[in-house]
């Protein structure tokens, strides 16, 4: 094996609390754990620095990113410990603008940002149970989906509750990524009832990895979130899975298993555009006797 055909992933899985610096330390620590296990690339869970769901403590807490202390903290991390740091998402104040971005920042081993993302599908749902979320009066939806290259493929970056939409998981993978990414926060009602089946169809159809670094248990805010990290190789098959308490995974990752299953099954290759058609119902005729 060459060192451009296979490499090892870190998932770091959290609990964030509400106090900046208090994340920065525990996600530091997990981050120098995954490295020291031998990871060359490294994944932190949607919202790594701040969980708050009471909108005026968020706004009166993050920066933009140039000023932001947690994100200079993980590219000085990232630099020192020579890995690909993935923080999974932040809340990012947008200059000009009354709502957030839910971003992620891909770090190259130099410490400088490869990539960014702003999480595109907003979480606006109704739950049993009296939970109920609305993600867009708080955050900006993104519009560019993003890949950026490693030095063993091409990863598409993606968030949370992007991972229901399937349309977008293909898009990246035909614009070549090998490995695609959900950070998330899943909450506990829709994390048992569908994480690890959507992460696994989202590998299987488009024949990628992919990798899922999560939040897990009840947070300080008291929302509970499903944890269960997960690497999934692009036959569909667990690599390695996350319990419900912060922690760390890895997995070895071959390269060639993407060409191996896109040949396999040539999803990707045999897709084609179409229309749908709504033809109109020609009514039923009496017939008399």
């Amino acid at each position: 094996m060459t060192a451009e055909t296979e490499f090892t992933v870190g998932l770091v899985q959290m609990r964030t609390g509400q106090s900046v610096a208090a994340n920065i330390e525990a996600a530091s620590e997990l981050i120098r754990e995954a490295a020291k296990a031998g990871a060359d690339y490294v994944q932190t869970p949607e919202m790594t620095a701040l969980m708050v769901r009471d909108r005026e403590r968020l706004m009166a807490t993050i920066t933009d990113e140039e000023h932001d202390q947690a994100l200079k903290a993980f590219r000085d991390l990232g630099k020192e410990l020579g890995i690909f740091l993935h923080i999974g998402s932040m809340a990012i104040r947008i200059p000009g603008h009354q709502r957030v971005a839910n971003r992620g920042f891909l770090i190259s081993p130099d410490g400088e940002i490869r990539g960014r993302y702003d999480k595109i599908h907003m979480f606006d749902v109704d739950l049993a149970k009296g939970e109920s979320w609305r993600e867009s009066q708080t955050y900006q939806p993104g519009e560019i989906a993003v890949a950026a290259d490693l030095p063993w493929g091409r990863i598409g970056l993606a968030i949370c509750y992007d991972l229901r939409f399937s349309a977008l998981f293909r898009a990246l993978a035909e614009a070549g990524a090998d490995f695609l990414t959900v950070p998330a926060a899943f909450t506990q009602q829709t994390g048992e009832a569908h994480w690890h089946a959507l992460l696994r169809a989202r590998a299987i159809e488009t024949g990628s990895f992919v990798f899922a670094a999560a939040q897990g248990g009840t947070h300080e805010d008291g929302r509970e979130t499903y944890g269960h990290s997960l690497v999934v190789d692009p036959w569909g098959r667990i690599l390695a899975e996350g319990g419900t308490e912060p922690g760390v995974i890895v997995a070895k990752i071959d390269t060639k298993l993407v060409a191996k299953a896109r040949s396999a099954i040539p999803v990707l290759q045999n897709g084609r555009r179409f229309s749908v058609s709504s033809p109109e119902v020609t009514p039923l005729r009496e017939v008399s006797a």
